[in-house]
């Protein structure tokens, strides 16, 4: 038989709604190149660029002394663009009501105001009367909707994991987590250290997620020593400056500063362990958004002291975390740098520094050479005070070369173990967090790669 034919009105109908198709595909498409041609926020061809962030801070969901989102809007309002709220053993999940009366003893009177006046009565949630008054802590997967911007500003889920060991405290920062770490403890320190750093390794292996940790503020108590520090290898990052105002970061006669830390782990590392050295970042560790300094405090934790720039095509959390792991950042308490790279051909480090005024710039490029002893001395110290550090010779970490101005590079001759760079204004911060502060700027060792006989997998840095 032959194929029927359709009558000319229902032809007619199809050829009709066949325009029609075509005509709001024809629309859609050219909307969508409009849309493409005016969005500059996330180019097609997005080269690499430097991104502000803090990675340190705490609310109301543990011992900071404000609202989540008026902590996000500080930082957002201020030029950075990422943000992890890093409160102790908790990830702000979950229903959580906090008394009236423990959020003014906190911070003040003037906390719930400033909040209501920022977010208004619409967002900001309180139940009942009097002495039992409280007001709701918006989880993160609540909050961040508000605050976030597309290529602007970005919220990552962090924890500071707070645990202890040899009877000194032991804090170590995860970044991009999807659930609460618990601290698992260990019998010494680089135990301890070790076993909080499976545990996240863990979970980004389960979750299929890049999540970055590090370890915060070593000198706290004097509780993590060089030793420690340089024998828990699997750990690649740690605060080489914290803007908290009683963590030690000078040390004392009997402790070195957080920076000479830094320089007595990584050449253990390099000429003991065969491990690759630590990367160091910068962060505030605020608590403080009031003014108020806890009554041992001579000044507040207050925010702003101290971030981590970070080199990546894309804000997103896997980007920014990817990057530091790669040790493409820099930490800083001020000074800006353009651009700071490694030549592995030349074996040379180059920085430029933005200009600030009529701020003057020294940099000193800082490593250990081939030969150096990693023997440590006992110390004697009159009265316990934290654990202590061995005494090192004064050739690990010396400064190799000091120059002046905008511009600075260090070519190596071969007999360095790594170098680093660091770079000092002539102006002090603008919330110093000790006396005589200066603005300053730390690059990642390099030239450290042909030491290590097998690098870790994360340790890609040129």
């Amino acid at each position: 038989m032959p194929a029927s034919i359709a009558p000319p009105e229902i032809l007619f109908m199809q050829y009709a709604l066949r325009l029609v198709l075509l005509a709001v595909t024809f629309t859609t498409f050219a909307s969508l190149d409009s849309f493409v041609a005016a969005d500059d926020v996330i180019p097609a061809d997005a080269a690499p660029r430097w991104w502000k962030g803090n990675l340190h801070t705490h609310t109301f969901w543990s011992d900071g002394d404000d609202f989540p989102e008026m902590v996000a809007e500080w930082y957002r309002t201020r030029g950075y663009h990422f943000l992890a709220l890093t409160d102790h053993n908790v990830l702000a999940q979950g229903m959580n009501w906090k008394p009236e009366v423990d959020i003014v003893k906190r911070g003040g009177d003037t906390v719930i105001p400033k909040y209501l006046a920022r977010f208004g009565p619409s967002w900001v949630e309180s139940r009942g009367e009097g002495t039992a008054k409280e007001y709701r802590l918006k989880p993160f997967d609540e909050f961040r909707a508000l605050v976030e911007e597309r290529g602007k500003f970005l919220m990552i889920p962090a924890e500071e994991i707070s645990d202890k060991a040899e009877g000194g405290p032991l804090h170590i920062n995860a970044t991009n987590i999807t659930q609460s770490l618990a601290p698992v403890g260990g019998a010494t320190m680089v135990e301890a250290i070790n076993n909080n750093l499976r545990n996240v390794h863990d979970q980004a292996e389960k979750a299929g997620r890049e999540i970055l940790a590090h370890l915060n503020h070593p000198n706290f108590h004097y509780a993590v020593t060089a030793h420690d520090i340089a024998h828990a290898v699997i750990e690649r990052h740690f605060e080489v400056y914290n803007g908290h105002p009683g963590v030690n970061h000078q040390g004392d006669h009997f402790h070195p500063s957080t920076e000479r830390l830094w320089d007595i782990a990584n050449t253990i590392r390099l000429v003991d362990l065969n491990a690759p050295p630590l990367f160091g970042i910068a962060t505030d560790d605020s608590h403080s958004y009031h003014g108020h300094p806890k009554p041992s405090q001579k000044t507040p934790s207050s925010p702003g002291r101290g971030w981590t720039m970070v080199r990546a095509t894309h804000l997103t959390p896997e980007y920014i975390v990817k990057a530091v792991k790669a040790g493409d950042c820099y930490a800083s308490s001020g000074v800006a740098l353009v651009d700071v790279r490694f030549d592995p051909s030349t074996k040379t480090l180059e920085l430029e520094i933005a200009p600030d005024g009529d701020a003057t710039f020294k940099t000193e490029f800082i490593g250990s050479l081939q030969g150096v002893s990693t023997v440590g001395e006992e110390q004697n110290p009159p009265e316990k005070k934290g654990r202590y550090s061995q005494k090192y010779s004064d050739k690990i970490g010396e400064v190799l070369k000091t120059a002046e101005g905008l511009k600075a590079s260090y070519t190596l001759k071969g007999n360095e173990l790594y170098v680093r760079a660091v770079v000092t204004s002539s102006k002090p911060p603008v919330n110093p967090a000790f006396e005589e502060q200066k603005q300053q700027a730390w690059t990642q060792p390099v030239g450290w790669t042909i030491r290590v006989a097998k690098p870790a997998a994360d340790a890609n840095v040129k």
